[in-house]
């Protein structure tokens, strides 16, 4: 009997290892797309790029529909992830780019585009991001979730091409 007990605690054991964090159910919290003035945000993105000599960004409408996507699965998960959405490089080929230059930046809880803005510029990793020299497209989004506990997830990608 000893030995039956043992042998239900490893299997019990093992089985808890192989699963790892996905046997926890992943919330899929309620969201709504919140509707921004992307070129008021890439005209604020410009003027900053154009205080370090750098060149303009426009708006993508397939870089906003990538980052929409992101910031939703984001919001839904109730977590930032780079990956919650799929690999970075997956999601820009699905978009339809290719460029040498692309990178992403996340964010929750700011309540404004100058509120992330300024957090992003704060950061050293996410303001390397909006100065590369390449950059000349973006997509900004941002989707709440407002039972999570940053109520608001924000994606910007920026690109070459």
């Amino acid at each position: 009997m000893p030995r039956l007990r043992l042998a239900a605690l490893a299997a019990c054991l093992l089985l808890a290892g192989c699963g790892g964090p996905n046997l926890l159910p992943q919330p899929d919290l309620m969201t709504s797309p919140v509707i921004l003035d992307e070129a008021a945000a890439a005209a604020a993105i410009s003027r900053y790029r154009a205080s370090h000599g750098l060149g303009p960004v426009a708006i993508d409408p397939s870089l906003v529909r990538a980052a929409s996507l992101q910031a939703a699965a984001n919001a839904r998960a109730g977590y930032l992830s780079h990956e919650v959405g799929g690999t970075f490089d997956g999601r820009l080929r699905r978009a339809g780019f290719g460029g040498r230059y692309a990178a992403e930046n996340l964010s929750a809880g700011s309540t404004t585009f100058e509120e992330v803005l300024k957090r992003w510029q704060a950061s050293p990793e996410h303001n390397r991001n909006m100065l590369m020299p390449q950059v000349r497209r973006v997509g900004i989004a941002r989707v709440d979730a407002p039972g999570s506990r940053y109520k608001r997830f924000w994606a910007l990608i920026l690109s070459d091409s």
